[in-house]
């Protein structure tokens, strides 16, 4: 399946998945689901946000198929429902990375062509 060529309402679904992606603390709720299924109390402590706070983010997961719920008693576990989004988020990251990389060789190219003249001026003087 392929974005190209969906109807707006397709596209709709789209936005909201990468809506979910795109708030640091549900990155890092995802980030502590990788080594397994936690409760909201476990989460809010590794987090440092309340429990209201956190299960607020669970509930946009869970709306968006990222994240499962099982109730236990009375506490309720989550578990990542679709792995894939590993997949996703570390070919962001990897995208970033190498942007970041570029610039910083387009800074340091700059700095080497600033520093002759810089020599030059300081050799004037």
């Amino acid at each position: 399946m392929s974005m190209k060529g969906l109807p707006p309402e397709a596209l709709e679904q789209v936005a909201a998945y990468f809506r979910a992606l795109s708030e640091p603390t549900r990155l890092q709720i995802l980030n502590l689901l990788r080594t397994g299924e936690r409760s909201v109390g476990e989460l809010a402590q590794l987090c440092g946000y309340t429990s209201a706070n956190v299960s607020r983010h669970l509930a946009f997961l869970t709306q968006q198929g990222l994240v499962e719920r099982e109730s236990r008693g009375t506490s309720g576990y989550y578990r990542i429902a679709d792995e894939s989004v590993y997949a996703l988020c570390d070919l962001v990251c990897g995208n970033i990375a190498r942007q970041l990389e570029r610039r910083a060789s387009g800074h340091q190219a700059f700095a080497r062509s600033a520093r002759p003249a810089a020599r030059a001026r300081s050799q004037r003087t």
